[in-house]
């Protein structure tokens, strides 16, 4: 059961059936221009993703991996999104998505942010969106057998415009 304590939905769902999005497409649009970066802590190293194009019907994303010393460190994957699918990718199933309003404290300061708890069969998913940040979660969570590790995390973001 979806339970969402906040001041007001930011969109409904994409789907019958699907949580309410944390941000709608023109929200991500607006939150992420061209040259929007965000250095990424996932299990796989460290990477950054960026805003590399932008349209009014999405963005071109580039994905690299990068060393310990923030160079690249493999090839550029590139890839074409329409806002309405970066959108969709935080479209969660309703019947066992739960939404509510938590800080969070870590690389980027202390944070309010949205934070979507989804179970999926024996595991808990936690999903972490900054308010001021729309797109991706700036954390992800995954909680199995009772032992809970980080699986994403972004440690910088640059080229965000003005707050």
């Amino acid at each position: 059961m979806v339970s969402l304590t906040r001041e007001r939905r930011r969109s409904a769902p994409p789907r019958p059936g699907l949580a309410p999005t944390p941000f709608t497409a023109a929200e991500i649009r607006a939150g992420c221009p061209a040259g929007r970066v965000s250095i990424v802590r996932t299990s796989d190293g460290i990477g950054s993703t960026r805003f590399a194009a932008v349209d009014d019907d999405g963005a071109w994303i580039e994905d690299t991996p990068l060393d310990g010393n923030g160079e690249a460190a493999g090839p550029v994957e590139r890839e074409r999104s329409t806002w309405h699918e970066l959108q969709e990718h935080a479209a969660f199933p309703a019947a066992d998505t739960t939404i509510d309003r938590a800080e969070l404290t870590g690389p980027l300061g202390t944070l309010s942010c949205l934070r979507y708890t989804v179970r999926r069969d024996a595991a808990e998913l936690v999903f972490w969106f900054a308010v001021d940040f729309p797109g991706m979660p700036i954390r992800v969570e995954r909680t199995e057998n009772g032992m809970t590790r980080v699986t994403l995390e972004v440690v910088a973001i640059s080229g965000v415009p003005e707050r």
